[in-house]
């Protein structure tokens, strides 16, 4: 479970796991990750909870890197996020994932790529390419690369950022699900104020 501090994910895994994780009124409860159990038809899934990140966690602040090398590693997401904040949040999560090689709930690119020793750039598409991927830029790209050998095959409309991704060979595509928590319904507003 990845999102911002206090969006309730500690209560979350203690509600999903019976694992305790301390949960407070006050930002940053959780520093360390913190693991549960689900038990589900006779699988186990392990459910980690994980300290909250800030915008810039990419570039390390709050100890962003440490939290989001955990999420490189998961065949899962759950950005678990607050529903009585912006909406922007989850937008400023999946950017964050971004600028560290993590593709949310995408497919990796229908690119084939493989560098040669001789014979120059050989570019194919055999589909219509409506995002500006051509033979000009794919020999820019791969000469920004100093890649001047190779052969390229897209089989999908791809943009220039799916074939950087491609040339890179370190992204990670994984499967994210929206967890919107701390909803309150008229109902529940109107006992809490009777308390």
């Amino acid at each position: 479970m990845i999102g911002f501090p206090s969006v309730g994910k500690s209560s979350l895994l203690t509600a999903l796991t019976g694992t305790q994780s301390e949960a407070a009124a006050y930002e940053f409860t959780t520093l360390t990750c913190i693991p549960g159990v689900i038990h589900h038809r006779d699988a186990k899934i392990q459910l980690l909870d994980l300290p909250g990140i800030i915008e810039g966690a990419a570039e390390g602040r709050g100890r962003g890197r440490q939290v989001i090398a955990v999420c490189k590693s998961a065949d899962l997401l759950l950005m678990v996020l607050d529903a009585s904040r912006p909406a922007a949040h989850a937008a400023i999560l999946t950017r964050e994932l971004e600028a560290v090689g993590m593709r949310l709930n995408r497919a990796p690119p229908a690119i084939y790529y493989k560098p040669r020793k001789t014979g120059g750039i050989a570019f194919t598409a055999t589909v219509a390419q409506t995002q500006g991927l051509d033979a000009v830029l794919v020999q820019r790209i791969l000469h920004e690369y100093k890649i001047h050998n190779a052969e390229v095959l897209v089989r999908g409309d791809c943009s220039a950022d799916d074939l950087i991704d491609v040339i890179e060979g370190n992204r990670r595509y994984v499967r994210c699900l929206y967890v919107y928590n701390k909803v309150s319904t008229k109902r529940s507003v109107r006992n809490e104020k009777e308390r």
